[in-house]
């Protein structure tokens, strides 16, 4: 059943006030983050700690930046992590054993991520299957390659200097060198989201796919589109983490899509589409790389930086659940007051 233009009327504005505020509350908590861990770990307010904290977010961080304008369309990508594996194990094998030059070799990688998000695209718009069955079908189908590629033992190493100071080496001694390219592709996706009509059509595809179709917009073009720059997003995010570790095995990137989604949804784009921010992502992937850090340099239990980022993500989901509810149920109301005669024009009547 389709929103009427009145329940949008209504919906719309309450979400916009609501995601703002939830914004604040994030970065409210990240600001109690960064007090308790400057009292409580060692090392933490320091300007490397701070770059650190870039340089080991950054491929979790491009991750969820693509993944945004998949869940802005009420979609979602469970394959990332493992397209990750499968593109790092292609730039290996391309550069050790096809003698590729690292550049064509990144270059090859690129183009993989956008065939592999394609084929997604073409499989949920062509044959109109479930985002959710057919990424889980290709997680399972590009990590399986992976393993193939490698029979599961092969590891890359041995690559050369000027492309592991992609992942490894500091501008100037003090910044990471991938931060600028985490910065160009933030910038890029909100451009995309927030400046743009395909931005726009995101959203209304994730409130209403029909509605949008009937307004004239090509659905399925929009929709292809996230998936294949999802694609992309991964195989950047593979460069920049083989570059980083200085190798590439098939199990790279194992649970990063669920990381990934953690930080969109926990910055506040909701998992049933339709609303959410780049910003927010940015939000909600800060929290969780400065908890992280920060329970990592008080000396916590590791398992605990899990334990509390699965609580978030349930609270956050359990939130957006009940702030869909609550919209709806004022909507209605405000509709039912709309259309209630008033009891003094009853009166005049009788």
């Amino acid at each position: 059943m389709q929103n009427s233009p009145e329940s949008m009327s209504g919906i719309l504005p309450f979400l916009r006030r609501s995601l703002f505020r939830f914004e604040v509350l994030l970065a409210v908590v990240l600001v109690v983050e960064i007090v308790v861990f400057a009292q409580t770990a060692s090392n933490f307010d320091t300007s490397e700690n701070v770059f650190e904290i870039v340089r080991l977010s950054t491929v979790i961080g491009l991750l969820a930046l693509v993944m945004t304008p998949v869940i802005l369309t009420g979609g979602i990508d469970l394959s990332v992590g493992s397209l990750l594996g499968l593109c790092a194990v292609v730039f290996g094998k391309l550069w050790r054993d096809a003698g590729m030059p690292p550049w064509l070799a990144a270059l090859c990688t690129l183009v993989i991520g956008a065939v592999a998000g394609g084929l997604n695209a073409g499989l949920i718009t062509k044959l109109r299957l479930p985002p959710l069955i057919v990424t889980l079908g290709s997680f399972s189908l590009f990590r399986g390659l992976a393993e193939a590629l490698t029979r599961g033992v092969d590891n890359f190493t041995g690559f050369p200097k000027s492309f592991l100071f992609l992942g490894q080496g500091y501008i100037g001694g003090v910044v990471p060198a991938q931060a600028p390219i985490f910065l160009l592709v933030a910038v890029g996706i909100w451009l995309l989201v927030h400046r743009t009509t395909f931005g726009r059509s995101y959203r209304a595809i994730g409130f209403s796919p029909e509605g949008t179709r009937y307004a004239g917009l090509p659905v399925d073009r929009r929709v292809a589109s996230v998936y294949i720059l999802s694609g992309v997003g991964a195989a950047l995010a593979a460069l920049i983490y083989v570059a980083h570790l200085g190798q590439a095995k098939a199990d790279a990137g194992s649970g990063f899509e669920l990381l990934a989604i953690t930080a969109v949804v926990l910055g506040g784009t909701s998992i049933f589409g339709g609303i959410g921010t780049v910003q927010g992502t940015l939000l909600g992937l800060a929290v969780l790389a400065v908890l992280k850090n920060g329970l990592f340099l008080s000396d916590q239990p590791s398992e605990l930086a899990n334990i509390l980022t699965g609580a978030l993500l349930l609270a956050v989901l359990a939130g957006d659940a009940l702030m869909r509810r609550w919209s709806v149920y004022r909507a209605r109301k405000n509709a039912l007051r709309q259309l209630s005669p008033p009891v003094h024009s009853l009166a005049t009547t009788q």
